[in-house]
């Protein structure tokens, strides 16, 4: 007997089953369909993500609302999970299939100015944001659940299609949850969220200025990242151009070689430096601006690989990098 209209309990497995059956479906349409996979018991494991279920459990709205959703989230029931400009949507599998849109403010100007000038000279690199490799006092300024980039309950309108009265249903709060484990493996979507623009948190004027400092390694990390993964140009003054040689008629090869031991392209070279940055092939494969398909096929092949001079040079900078 059903009380309320409520509809017969349907087990996982089967709500699973049903659920792969609709999202091939909406595949063969032609939809982008990324359902989010938790490994383990712990939903985030980053700084990003955890961040981001903290920040949502500070709240009294939402902390007596949001375990509900925990279930949900770790076994595989938000079938689909899309992070845009202001908005979240997603798909989760329940008794049936549910929508779930969630509407997030844009981050104002003003505030997105104070937490630009309080970082100023703070963040070395990309590599380093995106990572969460910040001082505390960064991590602090980021974080705050007023002034930092995270959105507060007033600039969260919840959306669910299920027959559950409660803005905040299971469906909605395991989606929740479910942002802050894509923002593990995607940080940079949190600023897309807020509509901002993440490369503003590094600085033209911090580049020279640590240049100017003889700070190379930072240097090297911050100018690669801007040059190779968002394709900004940069002009490394004081550094002898790739394509020529050098005033005492040496190649740059041979001055890098002197300095220390050279980078060889090779599958297991380009993984033994991506597990040195504790990156999956995703993150490394943006920091390098390839896709991490490249990656893959790269790490898979025996010998040397063959790569563009403007990839090669991505990899040869972010070893040097670490290395030097």
């Amino acid at each position: 007997m059903n009380y309320g209209d409520w509809p017969p309990y349907v087990s996982v497995a089967q709500r699973r089953a049903r659920a792969n059956r609709e999202m091939k479906k909406l595949r063969k349409q032609g939809r982008d369909i990324v359902p989010i996979e938790i490994q383990g018991r712990k939903i985030a494991a980053t700084f990003w993500g955890e961040s981001w279920c903290r920040h949502l459990e500070r709240f009294s709205d939402f902390a007596n609302r949001l375990p509900r959703g925990r279930t949900y989230v770790r076994n595989g029931s938000v079938c689909h999970l899309a992070i845009k400009q202001g908005k979240v949507e997603a798909i989760v599998s329940g008794s049936e299939l549910y929508h779930v849109a969630i509407d997030i403010a844009p981050l104002s100007s003003q505030r997105w100015g104070k937490v630009r000038k309080q970082c100023t000279g703070q963040i070395g690199s990309m590599l380093e944001l995106l990572q969460g490799q910040l001082s505390g006092q960064v991590m602090e300024i980021v974080t705050d659940p007023v002034t930092g980039l995270f959105p507060e309950p007033k600039d969260i309108t919840l959306h669910c299609d299920c027959p559950d009265w409660a803005d905040m249903c299971k469906h909605v709060a395991a989606v929740l949850y479910g942002v802050g484990a894509r923002l593990d493996e995607r940080p940079e979507l949190l600023f897309v969220l807020r509509g901002v623009d993440h490369e503003e948190l590094i600085s033209a004027d911090l580049d020279m200025q640590a240049a100017t400092a003889g700070k190379g390694k930072r240097r090297r990390l911050a100018n690669q990242d801007l040059s190779n993964v968002f394709g900004i140009e940069i002009d490394n003054a004081g550094e002898p151009e790739t394509a020529q040689p050098s005033s005492s008629g040496e190649s740059p090869r041979k001055k890098t070689a002197q300095r220390g031991r050279v980078f060889k392209p090779t599958g297991a070279a380009v993984s033994r430096l991506r597990k040195q940055l504790g990156m999956t092939r995703t993150q490394f494969a943006q920091l390098i601006g390839v896709s991490p398909q490249t990656v893959a096929t790269w790490e898979n092949r025996r010998g040397k690989l063959k790569l563009q001079q403007r990839t090669l040079a991505a990899l040869t900078d972010t070893w040097r990098s670490e290395n030097w």
